[in-house]
């Protein structure tokens, strides 16, 4: 692009789109999130950034989507994705960092350093796929960025609102034509459409009961999951927490809420016993629950999630008799201890542990001729190699008739599957689809094996980069004496286990902690907190403890 140009894009930056604030913000694991007053200049320049990495890809689709997923709704956000579906590349997340910090007079500067380090070619065409979600300050952000990438001459193709998970899908459609068509209709074509083939072969039995209540979370996943439902008969959809009037995106529900709180959510009633689905605002969370006759509630998170469909792939490659195909499950240390040790002395299956974040997750699942991953908060997938593929299309036409019949069954559930990133809607038919093959209730599901009790903490420091962790996040290296108190501590209960970490985009720290009981759980998770606030400068309010259990 001509200088003239160029300095037609940094003076429209100022005017429109001026950097208002001095608040540093970091490109984490998710991209940028923060309120969403605070973005508008960050989401314009990462228009910008997508036609640059576009032309850096040569002229390949590059994503944005504009979304704070599971948090509250003053919050928003924004994040790259990559060409084949992907999280941005991590030698990239410093570059948007740097240009979401710079001031308006620099901005200039910045990009041209970006387009010469990078080895830009701005002669390529650039196309940009923009998504968003239902909050109200979304489409003001959609807009910045169409702007940003207009301003460098590229081409944005604006969704409207979708699910996290189908930007992605709708990005790597793009790029590779043999993985689906690049449109709202052509997702429900694969992954409805194979659930349906599934459940044509698979019809409901057992204790398998094909009514499923779902919780929203008042954002786009139950939207979509609404527009599915009109053309589903194979299940029975009871939705809830849509987003009608005076009903707030993530507020006392959604698959965060759930986990967190360990309790249900708010805005839905349901018999005993009856399975219910929670999704996030953006879709690519999912996590079970349900009550018994006494309201107890019992939690099927992703770990749970992860060890069925593990199990259930097991069973298709013995039945495919695809022996050479490698097996893998990736967590990280939020993993409940229990399902680490159903996983490798039950399934016998390898695991591997990483940091926290999806991009590490899937990373390392790619190891894998199928590489399983799940957080315990519900986001995970699962990848097949080009490998695997090819031997299981192979035993499909040329294996006996078993292995023939197992191998068909097993490509279904490789199209069910969003292999680009964890996508609720997907995960939801996946795990309905194993339930009715086995013919089983959540009940049976939960006795696989029983978690340990845990508890989540979040902890206010002045400054989290005090906190330094090592061995996939589970060991605290920085400050020491903090590793040695967390080290005295777990020694006090049977089973326990506890870590701390610091957030990847704002001031605290975040605790987790597991033992026998619920009681010492708790205790142990806020006697952490308090070495925390201690040890590292905490802020706010000291954590308080909860009474000291029986020991």
């Amino acid at each position: 692009m001509p200088p003239s140009s160029l300095r037609v894009v940094y003076a429209f930056a100022r005017e429109m789109h001026p950097k208002t604030s001095d608040v540093f913000i970091e490109y984490g694991t998710a991209g940028f999130r923060t309120k969403a007053n605070l973005l508008e200049h960050v989401v314009y320049r990462m228009g910008l950034l997508a036609v640059i990495r576009s032309r850096v890809k040569n002229g390949r689709t590059i994503g944005m989507m504009i979304t704070a997923s599971h948090n509250l709704e003053p919050d928003n956000g924004v994040k790259l994705v990559d060409p084949d579906g992907e999280m941005l590349e991590e030698s990239w997340e410093s570059i948007a960092t740097t240009l979401a910090n710079v001031s308006d007079n620099d901005l200039e500067k910045t990009v041209q350093e970006i387009i010469a380090t990078e080895k830009a070619d701005m002669a390529l065409k650039a196309s940009v796929f923009i998504g968003m979600d239902t909050r109200y300050t979304s489409p003001r952000l959609a807009a910045a960025a169409a702007n940003g990438v207009i301003a460098l001459k590229g081409t944005p193709k604006e969704f409207g609102i979708v699910t996290t998970p189908m930007l992605h899908f709708f990005v790597k459609c793009r790029n590779d034509n043999t993985y689906g068509t690049p449109t709202e209709e052509g997702y429900y074509e694969k992954i409805v459409g194979a659930f349906k083939n599934i459940r044509k072969r698979l019809p409901a039995r057992g204790d398998y009961n094909p009514r499923l209540y779902v919780d929203g979370a008042n954002g786009v996943g139950g939207k979509k999951l609404k527009a599915i439902k009109k053309n589903l008969t194979e299940l029975e959809l009871e939705l809830f927490n849509l987003g009608g009037v005076g009903e707030k995106l993530n507020l006392g529900c959604g698959a965060d809420h759930v986990k967190v709180t360990q309790s249900p959510p708010k805005g839905i009633t349901h018999p005993p016993f009856q399975r219910v689905a929670s999704v996030d605002g953006d879709g690519d969370r999912i996590v079970y629950y349900y009550l018994d006759e006494q309201q107890k509630m019992y939690l099927l998170d992703g770990d749970r999630i992860a060890t069925l469909i593990a199990s259930y792939i097991q069973e298709l490659l013995q039945a495919c008799n695809a022996t050479d195909i490698s097996l893998g499950i990736v967590q990280t240390a939020y993993a409940n201890g229990a399902s680490t040790k159903y996983i490798q002395e039950t399934l016998k299956v390898p695991v591997e542990f990483v940091k926290t974040g999806v991009k590490h997750l899937h990373h390392a699942a790619k190891t894998y001729d199928i590489g399983v991953y799940f957080e315990a908060n519900g986001h995970g997938t699962v990848l097949y190699s080009d490998k695997a593929k090819k031997t299981i299309n192979r035993i499909s036409q040329e294996g006996d008739p078993t292995e023939r019949k197992a191998a068909q069954l097993f490509l279904d559930f490789i199209d069910l599957t969003n292999e680009t990133v964890g996508d609720a809607i997907s995960d939801l038919f996946i795990v309905e689809a194993i339930l009715c093959a086995r013919g089983w209730s959540a009940v049976q599901w939960m006795e696989l094996y029983d978690d340990l009790p845990c508890r989540q903490l979040k902890v206010t420091v002045k400054d989290r980069s005090v906190i330094k962790t090592t061995d996939a996040e589970r060991i605290c290296s920085e400050p020491e004496e903090l590793q040695l108190k967390i080290n005295e501590l777990v020694a006090k209960y049977t089973n326990g286990r506890s870590f701390a970490r610091p957030s990847g985009t704002e001031d605290i720290v975040r605790v987790y902690a597991e033992a026998e009981t619920r009681q010492q759980a708790d205790l142990l998770a806020a006697e952490v907190a308090q070495a925390v606030f201690d040890l590292a400068g905490g802020a706010g309010t000291r954590p308080e403890l909860p009474a000291a259990p029986e020991l």
